[in-house]
């Protein structure tokens, strides 16, 4: 199935959005990738959806892909990505309504957005997308120091290439120790790609390996999370994947919730399983 992509100006930036399926198509499922990871490792979750009759959207958000890079100066934060989508709906979706599904970072952009306009969201997913670990308010003054710290040393850092496609293999194997090898051979291509300077390199910001200055404070997701009217669905990986310590009083806070859970998938589901996901947001979409 070969995707398009769509050219957007949204909050001030070029973004790039991959689009399945029938452009006319009546119902529209927007899918939004995690932290250092990109859309297009979505793709082999897209068929069924599109078979069903959706029309999907998955941007690239800014920093990771190939979507735009903030100026000097300027740093990604949550309500960055949350401006980003809310003008990449109106360009794409205009004024329908649509499902938004989330993977961890993605699923906290999606919560924030559904809580700010529940009205456009006829059904909500969170593959362990509900947020990270909660920070106390003393840690505020502590991250922020420590974000100066890390722009600055990055600032003096040298960036070093990837020397090839088994070299990014090999990092990726490192950091997803669980995630069989041939699966992770299938992504590189959606995480690497043409540095600055023609180089072989990571398809991201390497401003995102600093710590942000902005704590995430669950009682303000939680905030947005009761302001959500549609139902929502909550996959998680199983006892390798990522599930908060008090998820269970985050997802309380949804008017309408059913969980479910792929044992075996670990964090990065689709990756891993594929299949299972898409199955599952057939049936709830």
């Amino acid at each position: 199935m070969t995707p398009r992509t769509l050219v957007v100006r949204a909050n001030g930036l070029e973004h790039r959005v991959i689009e399945w399926g029938d452009a006319d198509a009546k119902r529209t499922v927007v899918l939004l990738h995690g932290f250092m990871d990109a859309p297009g490792t979505f793709g082999d979750v897209v068929p069924a959806l599109v078979r069903v009759g959706f029309r999907v959207l998955a941007p690239h958000q800014r920093g990771f892909g190939q979507a735009p890079r903030v100026p000097e100066g300027a740093y990604y934060h949550f309500p960055d990505y949350v401006f980003d989508l809310a003008e990449v709906i109106d360009a794409c979706v205009k004024d329908a309504t649509f499902s938004l599904v989330g993977h961890s970072m993605g699923g906290t952009v999606a919560t924030l957005f559904a809580g700010a306009f529940p009205e456009r969201i006829e059904k909500l997913v969170l593959l362990e997308g509900t947020g990270p670990l909660d920070n106390p308010a003393g840690v505020a003054p502590i991250r922020m120091r420590k974000w100066i710290e890390d722009v600055r040393a990055l600032r003096k850092k040298e960036q070093k290439p990837l020397r090839s496609r088994e070299d990014a293999l090999a990092r990726l194997s490192q950091n997803h120790g669980s995630v069989p090898v041939e699966v992770l051979r299938r992504r590189v291509d959606d995480l690497v790609g043409e540095g600055p300077n023609g180089e072989l390199a990571w398809l991201f910001d390497p401003l995102h390996r600093t710590l942000s200055p902005s704590p995430f404070f669950v009682a303000s997701y939680k905030e947005f999370a009761k302001r959500v009217s549609c139902p929502v669905l909550v996959v998680d990986g199983g006892p390798a994947g990522y599930q908060p310590p008090d998820e269970a009083e985050r997802l309380a806070c949804f008017a309408h919730v059913q969980r479910q859970s792929l044992t075996a998938a670990g964090h990065m589901m689709h990756w891993t399983e594929p299949d299972a996901v898409a199955r599952l947001l057939v049936e709830f979409l």
